[in-house]
């Protein structure tokens, strides 16, 4: 089975906008259909909700730290089946009309924007493209105690941030030319990055056949 739609994850520190990126890349994207949001091509995959909502995925919750432990084995087989498996070769005319042939709202079909503050725990296979959003730790700090953050927890993100741990555990999993680096720090960045995106998957779909998405 090949996808029709990449996967792509959405990664970074807690506080450099994860989710307002991911939540306006999914819903932003065009829809043949007139469906509710979980029919649309892409998906948005708060992994933090997700696990929230399915108590099978994690192990326990840590109160300090305001945290679930998440039981990694169990969270890739819930996903699994809805990454298509692997992506289409691009010229690849057998492949390009498998693709083609997937249905916009089928389970399989990719498209997933995970949304996590870890990367490294995704298989290579699944993923298409990793955003890794990158913040001041000045301005970073300000989010974080807007969250109620306890300080230990703000103290450990900042210093995150500050060394690159995100950025570092994408370039350890992924090839770099699967990796871009964005800027998460003014409210116009949000549309701006999330229109980059929209035009890199804009591209990696006509490479495989498909039409530029209006």
């Amino acid at each position: 089975m090949v996808r029709a739609y990449p996967n792509i994850v959405i990664t970074g520190t807690p506080g450099t906008g994860k989710t307002s990126h991911s939540s306006l890349l999914a819903s932003s994207w065009p829809s043949s259909s007139s469906g509710s949001s979980s029919s649309r091509p892409l998906r948005h995959i708060n992994i933090s909700d997700l696990c929230k909502t399915h108590p099978n995925l994690t192990t326990s919750y840590d109160a300090e730290w305001q945290s679930h432990e998440v039981d990694e084995d169990a969270l890739l087989d819930h996903l699994e089946p809805l990454t298509g498996e692997r992506a289409p070769e691009p010229e690849d005319e057998q492949d390009t009309k498998a693709a083609q042939a997937v249905k916009e709202d089928a389970e399989d079909r990719g498209g997933l924007v995970l949304d996590w503050h870890t990367c490294e725990v995704w298989p290579e296979r699944w993923v298409d493209l990793v955003v890794v959003l990158r913040c001041d730790h000045e301005k970073l700090w300000k989010r974080l105690e807007k969250r109620n953050y306890p300080l230990a927890k703000i103290q450990e993100n900042n210093d995150a941030e500050i060394m690159e741990v995100v950025l570092a555990e994408a370039r350890d999993s992924y090839p770099a030319e699967a990796i871009v680096e964005l800027k998460s720090e003014e409210a116009g960045d949000v549309e701006e990055n999330v229109e980059r995106i929209r035009s890199w998957i804009d591209a990696w779909r006509e490479a495989r056949g498909f039409k530029r998405e209006e």
